[in-house]
Formats: structure tokens, sequence, C-alpha cells
């Protein structure tokens, strides 16, 4: 997909030397960098999610029926 951008002189040259020094074209570099930044911010919602659970006790710990049945399944010292 092409697309038109507006950036900033510096951070085109920039963007331009980093390209040339990695070898790649000027389109590859804002692609990469792109996926990385949407991947970060994926991340961190994820992780924003999860905080936002385990910051409620009530909802930090397992159901009882899952416990005891994760309980169960582990393997005990004396059958060995």
């Amino acid at each position: 997909m092409k697309t038109a951008i507006s950036l900033p002189d510096s951070l085109f040259e920039s963007a331009e030397a980093m390209a040339t020094r990695l070898g790649i074209s000027r389109s590859q570099l804002y692609a990469t960098a792109l996926a990385e930044f949407i991947a970060e911010h994926e991340d961190a919602s994820i992780t924003a999610r999860l905080d936002a659970v385990y910051a409620d006790s009530t909802k930090s710990f397992p159901d009882r029926v899952l416990a005891a049945l994760q309980d169960r399944s582990l393997p005990r010292e004396d059958t060995w």
C-alpha cells in the first residue's frame, strides 16, 4: 500500500542515513519501525489489562475448584 506522510526534515535525513547504513529501502525502514512501534504498544496494552485484573485482589486468586484440580495434577514426592 502506498501512502504519503509528512516528516520533519531532520527526521527524514536521519531515516535516510539509517536505511543506507542498514542496506534497506526507506520503505522497508518505515514499515519495520511502524511494526515495532505497534507491537510495543500492543504488548503494553496487554500488560495494562493484566495489571488491572491482578490489582483486584478478589480476582487474583484462582477458582477453588480449578486450584484443587491443579493441585491434584502435580506429582507427589512420595510417588517417585
